[in-house]
């Protein structure tokens, strides 16, 4: 099957999703949740690896601004639900697979979302880690609960409060990032190598009770409110739309 928004294979009982919008930095939009929701579906039965790529500059970079600027300039409704995406890390931290981000470049925002969500991290010396959210009037809602449980309260706090952008090395030594190297292509091959002996079974009963550990779904109601709040507020949504036509943040006038 083809997608729009992203690239898979099969291969054996490991699927690769690769993000794929180079037009658009890898960001975000309806499409490419719906399809890694698609892919994830058929990953039930048989698959026991989920592996998400992106390009060698970018893994992801958040929710696509460009997109809905469109959409209001077309007279749309900007607004796009939170709950999808918010189904789909849940999807990553709690399906009956171990889900791998192998991570290049930059991650931003809900880049950082998937990341959190997965069991294992790894990524190459390139890699930078950022929350930018704040920078716009808006927080990273849907993206706290996830990276909370990986990385702790007060340094997901301080991640989101600053804004800018941390090292792989920063990263790893955080929690955020579980292994990394120049060669990041042969760490997640060793770590492919030992995960395929798990069977299916093991791994279900195992992310079934690691589900029953974390709060995730107790988080899901507060974090879709908060976010909805922020993404449709008129300043913010001011600000984000003046960035995205002028390269301007909201404070630089």
């Amino acid at each position: 099957m083809s997608y729009q928004t992203i690239q898979v294979r099969f291969q054996e009982s490991i699927c690769y999703i690769r993000f794929y919008r180079p037009e658009a930095n890898n960001t975000i939009n309806n499409t490419l949740i719906e399809e890694c929701l698609h892919v994830l579906a058929l990953c039930e039965e048989s698959v026991t690896i989920v592996v998400l790529e992106g390009l060698p500059e970018v893994f992801c970079f958040g929710a696509d601004f460009e997109g809905m600027r469109e959409k209001v300039e077309s007279g749309q409704e900007h607004a796009m639900s939170p709950e999808p995406m918010y189904d789909l890390w849940l999807k990553l931290a709690t399906g009956p697979y171990i889900t791998i981000s192998h991570v290049r470049g930059k991650a931003n925002a809900g880049g950082v979302g998937f990341i959190a969500a997965s069991d294992i991290v790894i990524a190459d010396e390139t890699a930078q880690f950022s929350l930018s959210e704040l920078l716009f009037g808006l927080f990273p809602a849907c993206v706290l609960p996830f990276l909370v449980r990986r990385i702790g309260f007060q340094k997901a706090h301080y991640l989101t409060l600053m804004t800018q952008s941390v090292s792989v090395q920063q990263a790893h030594v955080w929690g955020l990032v579980d292994a990394y190297d120049a060669q990041s292509e042969m760490v997640l091959r060793k770590h492919l190598l030992r995960l395929r002996r798990l069977s299916k079974h093991g791994i279900l009963r195992y992310k079934r009770f690691m589900d029953e550990l974390n709060d995730l779904r107790q988080c899901k109601p507060l974090a879709l409110a908060s976010n909805q709040e922020v993404f449709s507020d008129a300043q913010n949504l001011k600000g984000i739309f003046r960035y995205v036509e002028t390269g301007q943040f909201p404070w630089m006038d």
